[in-house]
């Protein structure tokens, strides 16, 4: 497995998410629009859980409907991601492990990301993420050196001006939507915002 590259608009839907829900455990899938070889780019996240992560029938309508509309829209899910609600844990639960297995299923180079709560500030120097792969029928820790967030300083200046203008309430994720199903999961109003905002910056989410 090559480098894995991170969006802009995929790290800043992460980090709303769990900024959304300090409290909780928060999980989502990770997709991509890009066919590069030898490179996972992910391009776009979709939020799914709050509230009883471990809940397989909720997950797997979440999982379902993602994939249909992955398929209308050329993207496809290439991984997952979590943060516990115990700020100082950020290894995968059972559930991360499962969920992560079956995406792997569909996609060799899948990825799991946990967010690392303890390191998610302002001030934070880098992305506060740990990332595993799938090697040998087990998911290891995946060498920094190879995950790639362009223009970080950026994308976390970003993320901050989202949270602190409370525009992280914009965020739905499958949750919220199947409490409200005139909400939109697939988030096209904040990936509108988050566009106006990376644009000045580099140009490209």
């Amino acid at each position: 497995m090559g480098e894995v590259e991170l969006s802009c608009r995929a790290y800043v839907k992460m980090y709303l998410h769990a900024c959304l829900y300090p409290r909780c455990s928060i999980n989502g899938l990770l997709l991509s629009s890009s066919s590069a070889g030898g490179t996972v780019c992910v391009t776009d996240c979709v939020p799914l859980l709050h509230s009883h992560l471990p809940l397989a029938l909720t997950t797997q309508l979440a999982l379902t409907q993602v994939d249909v509309w992955c398929s209308q829209t050329q993207q496809r899910i290439v991984g997952y991601y979590q943060a516990n609600a115990c700020v100082s844990d950020n290894s995968p639960t059972p559930c991360a492990l499962k969920i992560a297995d079956k995406i792997s299923e569909q996609f060799d180079d899948a990825i799991m990301l946990m967010l690392d709560g303890s390191k998610m500030s302002s001030e934070c120097r880098v992305p506060p993420i740990v990332m595993y792969e799938r090697k040998d029928s087990r998911w290891t820790l995946k060498d920094k050196h190879m995950i790639m967030l362009r223009q970080w300083e950026e994308t976390r200046a970003i993320a901050t001006q989202m949270l602190e203008s409370g525009d992280h309430t914009l965020l739905v994720d499958f949750d919220s939507h199947l409490d409200d199903i005139t909400s939109d999961w697939t988030n096209q109003k904040l990936n509108t915002k988050i566009a106006e905002l990376a644009s000045p910056a580099n140009g490209n989410i």
